[in-house]
Order: C-alpha cells, then structure tokens, then sequence
C-alpha cells in the first residue's frame, strides 16, 4: 500500500539516503564500461572472434584468452545500444509515470535492472554460445538505471528551500553510479568471481523501493495541500500586493480540496504565494513554439555534443589508455601488452573511483544556478508595475532584479564554465602524458556532473512548466541519437587509424566550440528582456512622477 503524503514527508529524509545510495549503486552503473570491458573480455565474452583463441579452451583457460579489435567492436556496440537506451527512454518514461506514477515505474525499473544482472551472469557460464545475450542484458541494465533515477526526481520537492540542493545530490548520485563495476572489479582481486559480483550488484532496490514512493499524480496532489500553521507571510509584501495576497490565500482556502479534511501536513510557501500572486496567470503559449524556440534548438546542438563526447571517451578510454603505453599497434609486443593491460587496469580503477566527485561537483552546479534568486522578483507586468514603482518611490531602492533574469545569467554562467571544463577536457585528451589523465578523469566528471543540471535548469527558468517534461525527454533523446555516432568513430578509431585518438579527439574538440554558442544566444536574449523590463519599470515611474507633480 503506498504511503499517504503525510507519511512521506515526515520520512523524507529517510527516502532521501535511500534514493541517494539506490542511485548510487544501482541507476547508471552501465556509465562504468571501462572497468566492465575488461571484466566481459576476461570471461571471454565474443572471444571466438578472435583468432588466437582456440575454440576448444577449457573454463580455466578463459582468464588467458587474448582480446583483439574485433572483439571490442562488438563489445562496444553493446555499451552503444546499453547507452541509447539509457538516455533515449526518458521521453515514454516521462509520458508513462505522469499515467502510472513514479511507483510501479520505478519497480519496473527495479526488475528490470535484476533481469539484466541475472542474464549477465548466465551468459558468462558458456560465453561461446550465450554471448549474443550481453545486448539484451546491457539494454536492460540501461532501461532499469533510468527508472529509478526518473522516479526519484520528484523527492526533492519535499525540501522546500533545499530543492535545488537534493536535485543536484540525485543527479550526482546517478553520475557516481559509474562507481559500481570498478567496486566489483577490485572485489575479483579478493576472489570474487563474475557470477559472486554480479550478485552483489544485485542487492535488490525493490527493498527500499515499495517504502519510499509517493501517492500520484505526486505534482497535483503536493498543490492542493495547505497546512494553515504554516502559512507565512513576506514581510516584503505590502499594500496592494498584501491585498492581493491575502485575496489569493482566500481564495486557495475557500476551495473544497479532499486535502483540508484530511489535515495536510503541507505548507504553501511565501514564495509559491508571490508567485501567485505577483504575476498573472500565463497566456496558453503552444508546444509548437516552445519546441521551434532557438533556446531549446541551440540546446538541443550543445546538450547532444556534450553527450556524444562523454559517451565515445568512456566507449574509447581503454584502447587510449593502451596507445599511451604501447605507442600504436605496429610497436606491441609481448611485454608492452602485458604492461598495457597492467596500466589499463588500474587507471580504470582510478577512473571508477573519482566518479564520486560527482556528488560534490553537482551541489556546485546548483550552487550557481540558484544564486541571489531569493533576492529577485517576479517579472513585471501591467498589474503589478504599478506597484512595484510604489514601493520603488518610496523606498528610493534600485531598479528591482528579476528572476527570470537572474535565472537566465546563472544559466550563461553554468555553461560557460561547463564549456570551458569541456575544453579543458578535450585539450588534455590529445596530450600524449599518462599522468595528465588523471586531470583528463577529474574534468570528465566534473562536466559529466554539470551539463543535465544545467540544462534542466534553463528549461524550468524559460520554458512553461507543462512542457518541461516533454522537453527534457525530447532533449535527452535526441542527445542519445548523437551519441549513437561514437561507434562509427569507435570503430575508425581501432581500424583505419590504427588506435591512434589524436586525430578524433581534435575532431571532437573542435565540435565541442559549438557549445559556446548557446550561452552566447542566452546573452542576447537576456538583453532583450532587460530592455523589455526597463520599459515596464520606467514607464509607471513617470506617471507616479507626474501624478505627485500635479497634487
């Protein structure tokens, strides 16, 4: 039986670890390919297409069998589909919970994830027949982690204040989960074999996941709820806009909600109430338009090349990692490829474990994007400039800051510096210095952390809240589509170019300029709200002016 609202909130912070560890271990765990890679090649995975591996190999022989670039094609045309679904899902997924609610989606997402494991697991007991198995595990594994980070999106909503900060802990948890396969990497180390681990990633969500749902549809029953101790009123609002206040407060109260005979243990905040009552209802605008917007087709380009580029570095680390040591194909011998999987396997380590930054650099993000709103108002309008110049007169204050305004610069601010950490990125990626990976991983994070945030953040500032789910599906598959194209690169990478990255790093480094370009349009339209609003404020100050002259 799934908890009232009143259960919910008081165990909020209790649902908050939970969805934080679930997301940490369980969501995006596929995100960990490099340390994975080499746990499916040493179980043999699609070694038959290698020819130096003979056919009649016995179980014990597997950790011997050698891997070749056939083999790692295939394997990574699984982690492509795996990736695909992983991002590519969000749209039915959105559409689905706002039908079903995030409770069976995330239970689905839950038996998804344990299926994925447990063909993992049986396709490693005879890999010579059951590898074709990996795609349709990788594909649930990918289709599982989603459904359990998209139904914990709603959580933060139970923080009040502390929204933005949970949001950003949610995603960063999915972010780390790349943790998990380099964790049961190192528990082989200790004697842990493929099927043990698989079962430790395993440990069932469902244990936590019946307990911590919400009632749905969660964002319609949150709304209606109002708790009259918690009331509180800004001591900002004053005159007409304390009129209009206490109007809309009444209002609110005077209507017949299941939630007030059921003794709510909400509250409506003082901000969800200048909203209201600061601005005017919002005109109808279109999906159309909001669709056809050069924000949302300018994120549409960044957001996909950001993808693109995280996904083909994860997709291609190892074989960089193996160039770096054994200076190409045509210079490996015998010793360099013993050296080279020595050194692939533990800076794959390192990789897996500094996934955690994401926990501490996404707050960072949120930090950015949540930064002086409190002090902002609503935008101005024809009701409420008036007002505003009142209060503006007689305070002799500054022109007001506006929020949609100052969401707008912390939006130009998050991805210019995540299209900067992106550059950096890309530019320690065409140095040949094994010790400069270490930056290489730590930027990789830090740009993995930022750019969903981000961009979820732009489309709540501008875009209405009714097309904020299907814009952020839309986006994201679209971005999965992009990231379809690290396989042909993938694959020109260990074929014509004969291992060598140089030369698709520099390519990828030179598309990922094109981000620039979305913050650079931020700039401009920013400008002309500015001067939008410049109209709104002087306009009623000089006729407050004049009126006073003439009395």
């Amino acid at each position: 039986m799934a908890p009232t609202l009143q259960q919910a909130y008081r165990r909020r912070w209790w649902m908050a670890c939970t969805a934080v560890l679930e997301n940490l271990f369980f969501s995006a765990v596929l995100l960990g390919w490099g340390s994975l890679l080499i746990m499916l090649k040493e179980e043999g995975f699609y070694s038959s297409l290698c020819p130096a591996n003979t056919t009649n190999a016995t179980r014990d022989e597997q950790r011997k069998w050698l891997s070749c670039d056939r083999q790692e094609e295939m394997l990574n045309l699984g982690f492509t589909i795996g990736s695909f679904v992983l991002s590519a899902t969000t749209l039915p997924l959105g559409i689905l919970m706002d039908r079903f609610g995030p409770r069976p989606t995330r239970l689905v997402g839950s038996a998804s994830f344990a299926a994925s494991c447990t063909l993992m697991a049986l396709a490693s007991r005879d890999t010579r027949v059951l590898s074709p198995l990996i795609f349709l595990a990788l594909s649930l594994n990918g289709f599982g982690g989603i459904c359990l980070t998209f139904s914990s999106l709603t959580l933060p909503n139970m923080f009040g204040n502390l929204r933005s900060t949970f949001m950003a802990l949610m995603i960063g948890s999915y972010a780390s989960s790349a943790i998990t396969f380099p964790g049961i990497k190192v528990l082989e180390l200790f004697g842990v074999g493929g099927g043990e681990a698989t079962c430790v990633v395993f440990l069932p969500p469902p244990l936590n996941c019946v307990g911590s749902q919400f009632p749905t549809p969660w964002g319609r029953a949150l709304k209606k709820k109002i708790k009259l101790s918690g009331l509180a009123l800004d001591h900002k609002v004053t005159g007409d806009r304390f009129y209009t206040h206490v109007t809309i407060v009444g209002q609110r109260l005077s209507q017949k909600a299941p939630s007030l005979e059921e003794g709510a243990d909400v509250f409506i905040s003082s901000q969800d109430v200048r909203g209201a009552s600061g601005s005017p209802p919002e005109k109808s605008i279109p999906f159309r338009q909001s669709l056809c917007s050069p924000i949302f087709l300018w994120s549409l380009l960044t957001m996909g090349m950001t993808q693109l580029r995280v996904i083909f570095y994860m997709a291609a680390m190892n074989k960089m990692l193996e160039y770096l040591v054994t200076g190409g194909q045509e210079h490996e011998t015998d010793i360099l490829r013993k050296q080279a999987a020595e050194t692939v396997g533990f800076y794959s380590s390192i990789f897996g474990a500094m996934q955690l930054l994401c926990l501490l650099t996404c707050p960072l993000i949120g930090y950015i994007m949540d930064w002086r709103i409190k002090d902002c108002v609503d935008a101005p309008s024809e009701g409420t400039a008036l007002g505003d110049a009142r209060e503006g007169a007689a305070t002799k204050s500054a022109r007001p800051r506006y929020r949609k305004i100052q969401k707008l610069t912390n939006a130009i601010n998050a991805f210019t510096l995540t299209n900067f950490l992106l550059v950096g990125f890309g530019i320690t990626c065409l140095i040949n210095s094994l010790h400069l990976q270490f930056v290489t991983f730590v930027l990789h994070t830090m740009v993995r952390g930022f750019y969903h945030s981000a961009c979820g953040s732009l489309y709540a500032a501008v875009f209405p809240s009714n097309h904020f789910g299907t814009l952020t599906g839309l986006q994201s598959l679209i971005s999965a589509v992009f990231a379809l194209l690290q396989q042909p690169l993938f694959m020109a990478m260990v074929g014509p170019l004969k291992g060598e990255p140089f030369w698709v790093n520099l390519g990828l480094l030179l598309f990922s300029l094109l981000g620039f370009l979305l913050p650079s349009y931020l700039f401009y339209y920013r400008a002309r709200l500015q001067r939008e609003y410049v109209a709104y404020w002087e306009g009623p100050k000089k006729v407050l002016g004049s009126s006073e002259v003439t009395a």
